[in-house]
């Protein structure tokens, strides 16, 4: 008679098996197509208690055993605030998916409501980067990995070229200006958000959404952030019952730019004009 999995171990067999074609191989992609994992990288996965975040660490715990590429993981929980219940869900969340947390405080929260700013998702979303990137270099992390997915880089690529009039994606790796031998890696760059729903409740799981008390107040704005973002959303869905491939589409479109066809760019911080090519005979029909 086969040994009974525990509720842990049923999860992580759910990412290798029913979502295997959705989840696990689109994040081994994205690893190994970004080179996002090197050998001796030691990296800190930052954990929310959102959906995302707890499928990331599972996916990195379960690459770990098997990757021939060796490499620690440290699970660092940054709590800016919480209130008792929300911090207590993350905690039992962990314990479900056998997660060891790593949790240091921070009060963020009480300075963005302090800073009393207009944008206070955005500052926050700042500040909470600086102070996990702060804990995972005194941790001796050379990298921090959050659960950015598929779908963010995809809103946000059309979010920007609507309401923020550029054309700007979202990087898969970056450099650290601030922190010298950081690194940020989104090892979920490659997975739909819908898809990690799916695993969510096929698997019974509850996590906290934005446990922020800013957003109450932050929908009182006349453009917040948030609302662009679900105005993109519903936008994707509409456009998806004409075409059903989407957003393949858009996320191919920023790894298939084509400089030569733009009036203008920047890159490295200096803008350029089509004119520079175009007056020394280099812009073709």
């Amino acid at each position: 008679m086969a040994k009974q999995l525990e509720r842990y171990q049923e999860i992580e067999r759910s990412i290798i098996t029913t979502y295997r074609k959705t989840i696990w191989s689109p994040f081994v992609l994205a690893v190994k197509k970004y080179a996002l994992i090197q050998s001796g990288d030691k990296i800190a996965v930052c954990i929310s208690g959102g959906k995302d975040s707890m499928l990331l660490a599972k996916l990195l715990q379960q690459l770990q055993r098997h990757s021939e590429v060796p490499f620690e993981l440290v699970f660092l929980a940054m709590d800016p605030g919480y209130n008792e219940k929300n911090l207590a869900k993350i905690e039992e969340n962990a314990e479900i998916l056998k997660i060891p947390l790593t949790v240091f405080h921070s009060d963020i929260f009480a300075a963005a409501d302090a800073a009393n700013a207009q944008s206070p998702c955005y500052l926050c979303a700042r500040m909470r980067r600086g102070h996990l990137y702060a804990k995972a270099k005194e941790l001796g992390c050379n990298k921090i990995a959050l659960g950015h997915h598929k779908s963010d880089v995809i809103e946000t690529t059309l979010m920007g070229m609507l309401y923020g009039g550029q054309i700007q994606g979202m990087l898969p790796r970056i450099q650290s200006t601030n922190f010298e031998g950081m690194e940020l890696i989104r090892p979920l760059y490659c997975v739909l958000e819908n898809d990690i729903l799916r695993w969510k409740e096929h698997n019974g799981l509850e996590f906290i959404a934005c446990a922020c008390k800013f957003t109450e107040s932050t929908a009182q704005l006349e453009n917040p952030n948030f609302s662009a973002r679900k105005r993109v959303k519903e936008l994707i869905a509409e456009l998806k019952k004409e075409n059903p491939n989407i957003e393949s589409s858009i996320f191919q479109s920023i790894h298939n730019v084509q400089l030569d066809t733009l009036a203008e760019y920047k890159t490295g911080g200096e803008r350029h004009n089509f004119l520079e090519k175009f007056e020394n005979g280099g812009a073709d029909e």
